[in-house]
């Protein structure tokens, strides 16, 4: 019996039990409350995204838990000390999407578009400074029923979460060269303690190549870039062969000034195609623009 620890929304619960279907053996689902989850409902404040992660961590550090499920975009790049990734199944769909309108040009002048991402708003404002941009939060059912209430002309959510609560057809996919995504936007991580074990070795074979050189040179980036859940940072790799192709963006929140840089490497290994990238925004001025984004965002 392996015990899967996962989050207890509706899309948490959606992917770990595409995971339970694919692991070899008897799995029990354990929903695990996370302090991300509860600070999302009490407070407007952003939330640092490793509270979505910390309670489901200490859970199997403690054994309570054998192996863990995560959206790849809500873990840290640093892990606990004792704590592995030991899967990465293929990505989902990675890109944006545009949901109550079929692409962000045929939005009117002025429209209102909600997301609570800052990267989504940094990436919308430097393509249409005209939009407004509001603040949006709750799960993906709870967005999409503010857009049809009219709240909004249109808001972004992930056409990966979309897919896994079967509402794909709700949303109009953003190009991901252009619109870049999160890093690890689509992926799902299976964290594990570290050595060998039996929820380490049935995680194993779920493993894509290209998901993982993927998932690896994105966060290789985000961490040479020092960047934090409250930083605008895009990055987005895919395989060519044995080529890899990474493209990032970082950005203000309100759109003014933004840098985008692009750059292929060999796929064998991710990491130095990250670092490199990571160097060549640094020299063009990314962590600066990452510390005012901060700064603005900041809370009070």
């Amino acid at each position: 019996m392996i015990r899967l620890g996962t989050r207890g929304s509706a899309l948490a619960l959606a992917q770990a039990r595409w995971v339970a279907e694919r692991l070899r053996g008897e799995v029990e689902l354990v929903p695990i409350k996370t302090s991300g989850d509860e600070l999302r409902r009490g407070t407007p404040e952003l939330v640092d995204k490793s509270r979505f992660v910390k309670e489901i961590e200490e859970a199997l550090l403690a054994g309570d838990i054998d192996l863990a499920v995560h959206s790849a975009k809500d873990v840290p790049a640093e892990l606990p000390e004792g704590l592995a990734i030991v899967g990465v199944p293929e990505r989902a769909d990675p890109r944006d999407a545009l949901c109550g309108a079929a692409s962000l040009a045929s939005l009117a002048d002025a429209a209102v578009v909600g997301t609570a991402s800052l990267r989504r708003r940094a990436a919308l404002l430097a393509m249409r400074p005209d939009l407004d941009v509001r603040d949006l939060r709750g799960n993906v059912d709870t967005r999409l029923r503010r857009l049809a209430e009219g709240d909004f002309d249109a808001i972004v959510l992930a056409q990966a979460g979309l897919d896994r609560l079967l509402r794909g057809d709700e949303g109009s996919p953003l190009d991901a060269g252009v619109f870049v995504p999160a890093a690890g936007q689509g992926c799902l991580v299976l964290e594990a303690r570290a050595g060998r074990s039996e929820a380490a070795e049935a995680a194993a074979p779920l493993t894509d190549r290209d998901a993982l050189a993927g998932l690896m040179a994105e966060r290789a980036l985000v961490s040479a870039l020092d960047a934090t859940c409250h930083t605008p940072i895009g990055a987005h790799a895919t395989t060519h062969t044995e080529e890899l192709r990474l493209v990032a963006f970082v950005g203000l929140p309100d759109g003014s000034r933004w840098i985008r840089d692009e750059q292929t490497g060999s796929a064998a290994d991710p990491a130095a195609l990250g670092d490199a990238v990571g160097a060549r925004m640094r020299a063009a001025g990314a962590r600066e623009l990452l510390a005012e984004a901060e700064r603005v965002a900041a809370p009070g």
